[in-house]
């Protein structure tokens, strides 16, 4: 199904209008993904595949030919076993590819703060590709969210409100971290130190988040 059957005609120029010069196609798991990149990635496979299978027939029609010469059957049956070696290569470099590409999809529908940092938190060996679903990762990210949710953007509409309260000295000068600069600031953004200090100060982390001028209800504290 193209996109335009997806979408139909009114909602299909929405989002061309929308995406201008950044053309977007749909690839088979449901997700988005850049049209150039789909159309770079499918056209290099292709190209591959009927390279290798060009250069079988060559060398089965040299095999038949070489019959009686053992020393070029060899080298033939050689170059045969490269080929296949070089295209299951390629066939696991593109199963890696498309195994990221659902992962960090899913990290970001996730609301996760930073794609690397969770990923790095992750057991990816436990993780299986299926159908364009990452079999075991909602387990994963539920445990995670528990663990360290500092890693994922809170829901913000039942986040408290800072309306009311006292006005907090964020210049405090006696606020500061183990390392002496604050990992909650945009100059110094630390997502490991801000975890540690979440777990083992809160009190602490709530004044450096205060002092870098952000909200610890979205930390929940």
């Amino acid at each position: 199904m193209s996109l335009k059957e997806l979408l139909g005609d009114d909602l299909y120029a929405q989002v061309i209008e929308k995406a201008g010069d950044q053309k977007i196609d749909i690839v088979s798991n449901g997700q988005w993904f850049p049209k150039e990149r789909f159309d770079a990635v499918n056209n290099e496979k292709k190209d591959l595949k009927s390279q290798l299978d060009e250069r079988d027939q060559q060398l089965t029609a040299l095999q038949k030919q070489a019959k009686g010469n053992e020393e070029l059957q060899a080298a033939i049956e050689q170059l045969q076993e490269d080929n296949k070696k070089t295209a299951e290569e390629y066939q696991q470099k593109l199963d890696q590819q498309a195994f990221d590409f659902a992962i960090e999809s899913a990290l970001r529908d996730a609301k996760s703060k930073n794609i690397k940092a969770v990923k790095a938190n992750l057991n990816l060996d436990g993780l299986k590709l299926a159908d364009g679903k990452v079999i075991g990762l909602d387990e994963q990210l539920t445990a995670l969210r528990e663990s360290d949710s500092y890693l994922f953007e809170e829901d913000q509409k039942g986040a408290p409100s800072l309306a009311g309260r006292q006005p907090h000295d964020t210049a405090n000068s006696g606020v500061h971290s183990p390392t002496g600069k604050n990992p909650f600031s945009q100059d110094h953004l630390n997502l490991t130190e801000q975890g540690h200090i979440l777990k083992s100060d809160p009190e602490q982390a709530r004044k450096l988040i205060i002092q870098a001028g952000g909200n610890p209800a979205i930390y929940g504290l």
